[in-house]
């Protein structure tokens, strides 16, 4: 998949310093973003990222330096790099260059689309809001994502942002007649070959665009990924009219490429090191991701929150494009509560009564209101016990539990794991739960009885004999809420 020129412009390498390589051209100067090819058969690739004067540019090589060397002939290609678009991408996985990399036939009948596109005029974009239902109650009840929209998935290592993407991508095609896209940025070849696999044995794989720019890929490989992925996924969205949820895991990662690529530059850095082009890098790939009258582009991308501090400047320019902002709590995971969403910390814009109804605005204040106040007395029980507790605070306690458990979900991509069958659960079902637990429906069911179940209604069903691992300070709400 080369890209040629009727009569190539050929220019010479004057400098190497790890993945910059400075060019100069006699005959004519590239632009900023042209793809320059280098080495045996072009199997290197530079991007022009600034013209230093005259007759010479600075670029970042995309692949490997191994085996440039000064005074070198380096092969202008005359445009950008390219992406391929088409129905023959579904269920491929590509690198930044558009490569299968999936050891798949070679691909037929695809066009190449520059990945360097302007976001659509503001006239065209959709102002219509609509909920894009996921099947995952706690997501749909308290953090209701936009069709059209982008909701990020916040948290530090190992609370389980990539578990909740592959979900979330086997529930689109339950709910939602559209195309998947997955890009992962700064992933673990591990992680690819899983996910490829998985996608495969649960059968999504026919509505499915897979692609990588791995870990141990340069810094400029990294960069372009989402581009690549974006450009896809407009393409589904303009040519084929669908519906696309494009999943990105992660986009921190996608800044980081860009403050080692600015590094590598010689810019200036800004606030704790980061670039400082990167609201402006960010927004040009967000941007990107709109509503329009052809279709619409859901994103959900998880946010690698360094050391769980939501003030970092990269969490807190991400947060600015978000219409959900869905946050994973350490301390739900530790207590076995999965998804370990946070309810209090996280929140979505489409959360009105305008907007989702005013019975589910005021069932989800009620839960939210719920929680609170049992966050707020846990450190009266943690202190003087349950029993210390008045009747109606001691009613809140037992109400708040019910709704934590409710509000776990048995997962189809963890099945292989718990042994336990994943549920999607749709929105009437999990509101109704929801709200017969405020009305103390079930205050006389054991709590374990609502952990990890699909409706309500399979509470009078046997359970697995699973539970959440109590921390030290609920011992004795254990000891109190299983006494009967």
């Amino acid at each position: 998949m080369k890209e040629t020129m009727p009569h190539p412009n050929i220019g010479t390498i004057l400098a190497v310093r790890g993945s910059v390589v400075d060019i100069r051209f006699d005959e004519r100067l590239p632009s900023i973003n042209t793809l320059l090819r280098v080495g045996q058969d072009g199997n290197i690739a530079i991007e022009v990222w600034a013209q230093l004067d005259a007759h010479s540019v600075r670029g970042i090589a995309l692949t490997p330096t191994q085996g440039l060397s000064r005074g070198m002939p380096v092969v202008d290609t005359g445009g950008p790099l390219l992406a391929p678009v088409g129905k023959a991408i579904l269920s491929r996985m590509f690198d930044v260059f558009g490569r299968i990399i999936d050891r798949g036939v070679p691909l037929s009948d695809v066009t190449l689309r520059s990945v360097h596109n302007l976001p659509p005029p503001l006239v065209e974009q959709s102002t219509e809001s609509e909920i894009f239902e996921t099947g995952i109650k706690v997501i749909d009840v308290l953090v209701p994502l936009e069709r059209g929209g982008k909701a990020g998935l916040f948290g530090g290592a190992g609370v389980g942002k990539t578990v909740l993407l592959t979900e979330m991508i086997h529930n689109m095609v339950g709910y939602h007649n559209g195309v998947s896209i997955f890009c992962g940025i700064g992933e673990r070849c591990r992680e690819g070959e899983e996910l490829h696999r998985e996608m495969k044995e649960a059968g999504v794989l026919p509505n499915m665009v897979m692609v990588f720019g791995q870990m141990n890929e340069p810094p400029g490989s990294r960069f372009r990924v989402g581009d690549v992925a974006v450009t896809m996924a407009e393409y589904f969205r303009d040519e084929e009219h669908r519906d696309v949820l494009l999943l990105v895991d992660n986009v921190f990662r996608f800044i980081q490429a860009g403050s080692e690529v600015s590094g590598l530059m010689g810019q200036m850095p800004s606030r704790m090191g980061y670039q400082p082009t990167m609201s402006t890098e960010l927004a040009g790939l967000e941007e990107r991701i709109a509503n329009t009258a052809n279709g619409a582009i859901t994103s959900i991308q998880a946010v690698y929150v360094p050391a769980d501090d939501f003030t970092d400047p990269a969490a807190v320019h991400i947060f600015g494009h978000l219409s959900a902002s869905i946050v994973l709590s350490r301390e739900r995971a530790s207590e076995g509560l999965f998804p370990a969403i946070d309810p209090l910390q996280s929140n979505s814009k489409m959360a009105t009564p305008g907007i989702i109804g005013e019975r589910h605005y005021l069932l989800a204040q009620k839960i939210r209101q719920t929680l609170a106040q049992y966050a707020e007395l846990k450190d009266i029980i943690a202190m003087l016990g349950l029993e210390q507790l008045s009747q109606d605070d001691r009613n809140i306690v037992a109400r708040a539990r019910r709704l934590e458990r409710f509000l776990t979900q048995p997962f189809f991509t963890t099945e292989q794991f718990s042994n336990v069958p994943g549920k999607a659960v749709s929105l009437k079902d999990a509101l109704d739960g929801c709200e017969r637990i405020l009305n103390d429906e079930f205050k006389d069911v054991p709590e374990s009885a609502l952990y990890m179940i699909g409706s309500i209604d399979e509470v009078h069903t046997e359970k697995p004999d699973v539970k959440p691992t109590p921390k030290p300070e609920q011992d004795k709400q254990y000891a109190v809420a299983h006494a009967s």
